[in-house]
């Protein structure tokens, strides 16, 4: 019994750390505040991560990672260059709105974070990036510099994204999905 209240509060630790994040940014997060919004002391806390900066790696490392997984996967379910585009674009907006809170943290303390990941490690990136250089070598779309590519389709992609948290643009993004994939296929193919 003692191990399933354990991992439960490590879980809400997770949870309302994240929503913190968000809605505070992390420099302006303490420890304090994610102990009181679970409703724990700060020792309590301190039984599950070491620390703050702790806490953060761990929940983007893992939540970085597991979404460029499942990016590959899309990918990997199509045939064509445009084919796998427009599945990781519906991946990334059904990220996005299932859950926009990780999504945003995740979106938003990435530069403080990527650093930290061993150079091999998929990202989203290098998930899309590999997409579009495979889609250049075999003439899919126009030869190009696939970084600079890579940065379009992000770029068109997770701006509206961006917006949405700001209030912006509607939360749920799920009926811009079309546009979005015509215009990074728009982008990738007029050079």
């Amino acid at each position: 019994m003692p191990r399933h209240r354990f991992t439960d509060t490590k879980a809400r630790i997770e949870r309302e750390a994240v929503s913190l994040f968000v809605k505070k940014g992390v420099a302006e997060t303490t420890v304090r505040d994610i102990a009181q919004a679970v409703d724990i002391s700060e020792g309590a806390l301190y039984r599950h991560f070491v620390g703050k900066d702790e806490l953060v790696w761990e929940l983007f490392e893992r939540h970085y990672v597991a979404f460029a997984g499942r990016l590959q996967a899309l990918a990997d379910s199509q045939p064509t260059a445009r084919e796998k585009l427009a599945a990781m674009i519906r991946g990334f907006i059904h990220a996005h709105d299932d859950d926009p809170t990780l999504f945003n943290f995740l979106l938003f303390v990435q530069h403080g974070q990527l650093n930290k990941l061993a150079g091999d490690t998929p990202t989203p990136v290098t998930v899309m990036h590999a997409v579009i250089a495979r889609a250049i070598d075999d003439r899919e779309i126009p030869a190009q510099d696939a970084n600079l590519a890579t940065a379009l389709a992000m770029g068109i992609v997770l701006q509206p994204v961006t917006f949405a948290a700001y209030g912006r643009l509607p939360l749920t993004q799920a009926p811009t999905s079309d546009r979005l994939i015509a215009a990074v296929w728009a982008a990738l193919t007029t050079v």
